[in-house]
């Protein structure tokens, strides 16, 4: 019986991929559940699997064709004997035959390439060798002197997942009509309740309370009063969301991934940032699934984290909506007649002005604001 390979559903508001490597050709036997291709969006990699074993009857999709959800990528035919044993995918022998632990793909390229898997060192979990260790070891870069340049000049080759980022964003400044707004924010409270509460915070729960549970718990707060900011557009249709999953901004290696902490009005600071401290660590290693960068409602990115003072923050389609911190700065600012010396952060809300007016997006950014610099009564589940 021969079985049809489908594009897989791929992360929210994501409807193509681009075919990055087959880990088999035609005519080669797999085993049921052996990772066969990988598929890279803007977002994750993603393997793909065999349903059944067989023989690879077809292949329809070649190595950099850009794919749609549900297109054909190849057929199996399980009637074929499996009269040949797959090689484990996780292991590759180098030239002293020394196991060496790494991904499918990652073996795949060192065979092309004859690339001794002993002398690389692995990123991935365990040390497992991924494909982003050989190519940033193999060809990810070279210099050279291009006509009418005055000296070397250094050409990179862009990965697919930085090719498909880039036309995605392109995407969305041409769908979306991004306008934003910004206020400055006194984070004296903020700063004085962490420091009063730190150790306590730390004995009790076992992690520090840090900025992103307060700006968290503020931004709902704020959505649950302005609930258009926490849409989605369909056609003609605005879906209102009455949940609250918040996308992360993460900056990794391979580019800005927005991972989602479910449910974030139902937890406590601690569970906060718990969460975003577990959902960072596995972007950043690599380690996050496609399951928990899909069904987002609302984003926060920290443009502070590398100095930035202000900045204009890119929408997550579908979201319409994203808030964006920045660098906290002591600034000299006038208090009840006199000049005073406060921390202060600018904010900024990116907001989709097809269905969001000027005024909403400015009230909803003051109540962010109101509630930071008075904001005991965020804590009152710490």
């Amino acid at each position: 019986m021969l079985h049809e390979i489908m594009v897989p559903d791929l992360a929210e508001s994501t409807v193509e991929a681009i075919v990055a490597t087959w880990l088999k050709k035609s005519g080669d036997i797999v085993e049921e559940g052996e990772v066969i291709i990988e598929l890279d969006t803007d977002k994750v990699s993603l393997e793909v699997v065999t349903p059944v074993s067989g023989q690879i009857k077809e292949v329809n999709k070649n190595e950099g064709e850009t794919v749609l959800v549900g297109e054909l990528l190849g057929i199996v035919d399980d009637s074929v004997s499996q009269s040949i044993k797959p090689e484990k995918p996780d292991t590759k022998k180098g030239s002293n035959d020394t196991e060496v632990s790494a991904t499918p793909v990652a073996k795949k390229i060192a065979e092309k390439g004859n690339i001794d898997l002993t002398k690389i060192k692995g990123s991935g979990p365990n040390g497992k060798i991924t494909k982003n260790d050989l190519e940033n070891k193999n060809d990810s870069k070279k210099t050279s002197i291009l006509p009418n340049s005055s000296g070397p000049e250094e050409i990179i080759k862009l990965s697919r997942r930085r090719i498909t980022i880039a036309k995605r964003l392109k995407e969305v400044q041409s769908d979306t009509v991004m306008t934003t707004t910004y206020n400055e924010v006194d984070l004296s409270s903020v700063i004085s309740i962490r420091k009063k509460f730190q150790d306590q915070f730390i004995e009790k729960h076992g992690i520090k309370l840090g900025f992103m549970s307060f700006f968290v718990k503020a931004s709902v707060n704020a959505l649950q009063s302005f609930p258009h900011l926490n849409s989605e557009l369909h056609q003609d249709e605005l879906i209102l969301k009455k949940y609250y999953d918040m996308g992360i901004a993460v900056a990794t290696e391979e580019g800005l991934v927005v991972p989602v902490l479910r449910e974030a009005d139902k937890k406590s600071s601690a569970e906060i940032e718990k969460g975003v401290a577990e959902l960072a660590t596995k972007a950043r290693e690599k380690k996050i699934s496609l399951q928990e960068l899909q069904g987002g409602t609302f984003s926060i990115t920290n443009g502070g984290v590398f100095g930035s003072l202000m900045s204009t923050p890119l929408l997550n389609p579908p979201q319409v909506g994203i808030l964006g911190m920045h660098k906290i700065q002591e600034k000299p600012i006038a208090l009840d007649g006199e000049v005073v010396i406060r921390p202060v952060m600018m904010l900024a809300v990116t907001y989709d002005h097809r269905i969001i007016d000027g005024a909403m997006a400015v009230q909803f950014l003051v109540r962010i604001k109101n509630l930071l610099e008075d904001p005991y009564q965020l804590l009152i589940d710490a």
